[in-house]
């Protein structure tokens, strides 16, 4: 059995790492990704296997699950059915100042997102998502705008009262 690489070695420190703080504080001191800018959280406890080709700006979250494709290996196949020689593709993806990315989203290659944008839980990020836009869905469309997610989160705060929040919820499903 071949001992493990340097690299391999950081991506099983970093799906080790519990603490998200600390996860990220190592993947910016490590220079894991391209560029990763001030105010990023990255709560993915894999990092994508292309890494450089990702570059955050400021102020970013990440949460859970969140896919980043900068290459597909549909050359595999296509070179199998001697119609030429196909090459591995790779493609970069760049995420500017104030974003949001919700859990179990993909974002794939040759995309770029934001300035303030959303990308709603779930989405699958096909082409680029520009400014001041929310997004969603399977591909994901724009269904918002940033700046009006931000007055009516603004204009309607909610309790952090669990026992208020489980009343406001009750009433609200009756």
């Amino acid at each position: 059995m071949k001992p493990w690489t340097k690299e391999q070695l950081k991506r099983l420190r970093i799906a080790l790492m519990l603490n998200s703080d600390k996860r990220n504080r190592y993947l910016k001191k490590h220079q894991i990704f391209k560029e990763m800018g001030d105010n990023v959280f990255f709560q993915p406890r894999f990092i994508p296997s292309d890494p450089k080709l990702i570059k955050f700006h400021n102020n970013i979250i990440v949460t859970s699950n969140v896919t980043f494709v900068t290459h597909d290996i549909f050359h595999l196949g296509l070179n199998n059915l001697n119609q030429g020689t196909f090459s591995y593709e790779q493609n970069c993806i760049e995420v500017m100042d104030n974003v949001f990315i919700g859990c179990n989203s993909t974002i794939l290659g040759n995309i770029k997102i934001g300035p303030n944008a959303l990308i709603a839980a779930g989405s699958v990020v096909t082409k680029d998502v520009l400014p001041n836009t929310v997004v969603a869905g399977n591909p994901a469309k724009v269904i918002g705008t940033f700046d009006d997610f931000i007055n009516k989160r603004k204009n309607n705060p909610k309790p952090f009262d669990k026992d208020k929040l489980w009343k406001q919820f009750t009433n609200e499903k009756i």
